[in-house]
């Protein structure tokens, strides 16, 4: 019996010493790859004999460090953004004119990129809201009630209207394409929209649109907007996906109208996404299809994107310059926004009484209203800030929670 337990003893001794031995080796590995990487930095003139020595026994270390930097390096490139030139931005926007005359069923998927001219940011840019969120930096909560439909909005509006394109799949919830005058069962909103909330209680669910941002109360898992529908008295809620939710509501995400488009299409022209979240949505690509059936793909972005292999062409230059020039190209007049004919106005549920203390953002003024408002230009001074209204809740939360484990 006393044989067995110092066998014991000596096993938790020797366990012990293990982990201590684990916890040494792991401790000379972390300085020895600190002292190697300071020596690579210089250059090889520089180097002791020492140090050249020291890189020599440890060749492992080096090859990984050199990995690393290659990583780094490749990482730093696909977010810097490119510009073509004149010549070639006009000449590349005459192969997507030429190829979009002979699509019969032409498809535009829309990402942040074609809204930055709304003064909206965007989320992987160089000044967007995720890689401020990276950087440790401040996004304010801000309302973006007076963003306007930009030219990129209304041109799609209008190459909808001429029917060269017959669908638009979007991941902003900014509400811009129905402001626009899209119809809605040409667009499909993925990710939602900021200006509607609905009753999950009706059947089928009932929408009502409003003149305002409904998500100030909600966030990630927490869609109650604290007003409550005017049929049925249940509580209403907003149709924001955020980053790590699966979105499952009928309209406005329209996943049906999206995935129906895609099987049709034979071009798709992507404008102002980076496709790092779409890409993931199989049934917008139709990969199963041999190559040579699948639609052509154009890419319109600033930065890197990961179909950019698989485009048949891909534009650096801003949304609203290169749909400028497709416009000129097509040969068709650009609209310009007009308030008056805002469906959202004739769209939108007013509140009730009770109501009318349920938010404090800002509302949506009428086109009548308009007539005798001066604008302010004292209102535009505003804190040097990253602003992004629903923007970020989600990323943010799913940080803390990885850094929690």
């Amino acid at each position: 019996m006393e044989t067995q337990t110092e066998n014991t003893v000596l096993s938790r001794a020797e366990r012990k010493a293990q982990e201590k031995a684990k916890l040494i080796q792991k401790e000379t590995q972390r300085k020895t790859v600190k002292l190697v990487a300071r020596i690579l930095k210089k250059s090889e003139c520089e180097r002791t004999e020492e140090e050249c020595a020291l890189l020599q026994g440890h060749q492992d270390t080096v090859q990984e460090l050199d990995k690393r930097q290659i990583r780094r390096n490749m990482l730093k490139r696909k977010q810097e953004e490119m510009f073509d030139d004149a010549d070639d931005l006009r000449t590349k926007v005459k192969q997507l004119a030429e190829a979009m005359r002979q699509a019969q069923h032409a498809v535009i998927y829309t990402g942040a990129g074609i809204s930055t001219a709304a003064s909206i940011p965007d989320y992987r840019g160089p000044n967007g809201v995720w890689t401020q969120l990276q950087k440790g930096r401040t996004v304010a909560a801000s309302d973006l009630s007076d963003a306007e439909p930009t030219l990129t909005h209304m041109c799609i509006q209008m190459l909808h209207k001429v029917r060269i394109v017959q669908h638009v799949v979007s991941q902003n919830c900014d509400g811009l394409h129905l402001r626009s005058g899209l119809p809605r069962h040409a667009l499909s909103e993925l990710h939602g929209n900021m200006f509607i909330e609905v009753c999950l209680s009706c059947s089928p669910a009932r929408e009502v649109i409003r003149m305002f941002d409904v998500t100030e109360r909600t966030a990630l898992h927490r869609h109650g907007t604290g007003r409550k529908c005017p049929h049925c008295g249940r509580e209403l809620r907003d149709t924001i996906v955020h980053f790590g939710e699966r979105g499952t509501l009928e309209q406005p995400l329209n996943w049906k109208g999206a995935a129906e488009a895609a099987q049709q299409a034979d071009l798709i022209l992507c404008l102002g996404s980076s496709l790092k979240v779409l890409k993931k949505y199989a049934c917008l690509w139709c990969m199963k299809r041999p190559a040579a059936k699948r639609p052509k793909l154009y890419i319109v972005n600033l930065q890197w994107t990961p179909k950019d292999e698989l485009a048949t062409l891909k534009i650096h230059g801003k949304c609203d310059d290169v749909m400028r020039l497709l416009m000129e190209q097509l040969d068709i007049e650009i609209p310009t926004y007009n308030r008056t004919e805002d469906p959202i106005f004739s769209l939108a549920t007013p509140l009730r009484p009770d109501e009318e203390h349920s938010h404090t953002r800002k509302m949506l003024v009428p086109p009548a209203a308009l007539v005798d408002s001066a604008p302010n230009s004292s209102s535009k001074t505003e804190e040097n800030v990253i602003k992004g209204g629903w923007f970020g809740r989600g990323y943010t939360k799913a940080r803390k929670k990885r850094k929690a484990t």
